[in-house]
């Protein structure tokens, strides 16, 4: 891990010991921003731990790029295909350096299994990623495209934002046109919801980069019609 980086995700739900377990079982590569770390429709044969930077993970449809996650510092990606179709089913692309494990399914599996706080703690990664999924297929005929935004924008601070005064900074790496994919609306939705929570001193916006001045009333957006 990148030194000074608090550890998130998965990898800082476990312990000291199981990093170091976890880690004897791996590969560790550096991926340049840009990179692609895997293409869909390639054989899965192995997982990746982010340890710091952050990830796209991408379908191609008619020559369409579409983002379907981020994933950032901690997080397990590219877990399920193995299991699940034996091919990857999504494009993962470093978005900055990227710092991660590599390990193989066979081992990680035994990990779990040799390690049960460690495979707790994957259960509960998983459970929320997938309550996450099923909350955001439910919201979204009930919602505007301003809400699920602002929903995105408090989960990418709860899990990736660093509180400062009040304040929640959060680096982002996205486009306004991949937010939009994300929060599934249009970019000139999110145009003019970032233009309206800037005005009302929610939101300060830079390049990468984006300060939520008022968490709560960006709250109260996601969760009312707002």
């Amino acid at each position: 891990m990148q030194p000074n980086s608090p550890a998130r995700g998965f990898w800082g739900l476990l312990t000291g010991d199981e990093r170091a377990v976890l880690a004897d079982l791996s590969l560790t590569r550096d991926f340049p921003p840009g990179v692609t770390m895997c293409h869909e429709g390639d054989p899965a044969t192995h997982l990746y731990v982010l340890m710091a930077g952050w990830v796209k993970i991408l379908s191609v449809s008619d020559g369409q790029e579409r983002v379907l996650a981020l994933r950032g510092n901690g997080d397990v990606v590219g877990e399920l295909a193995g299991e699940m179709a034996g091919h990857r089913t999504a494009t993962l692309q470093a978005i900055d350096l990227v710092h991660a494990l590599i390990v193989g399914y066979e081992r990680f599996t035994a990990f779990l299994d040799a390690n049960p706080g460690a495979a707790h703690a994957y259960r509960r990664v998983m459970t929320q990623r997938w309550g996450d999924a099923a909350d955001l297929l439910r919201r979204h005929p009930l919602t505007s495209g301003a809400q699920r935004l602002a929903a995105l924008l408090l989960e990418l601070a709860d899990r990736h934002g660093t509180v400062m005064g009040g304040r929640i900074d959060v680096a982002m790496p996205l486009s306004q046109e991949e937010l939009a994919n994300l929060a599934g609306t249009s970019r000139a939705t999110v145009a003019r919801a970032f233009k309206n929570w800037r005005d009302r001193g929610f939101v300060r916006t830079g390049q990468k980069h984006i300060t939520i001045t008022n968490p709560d009333s960006l709250k109260r957006i996601a969760d009312k019609h707002a």
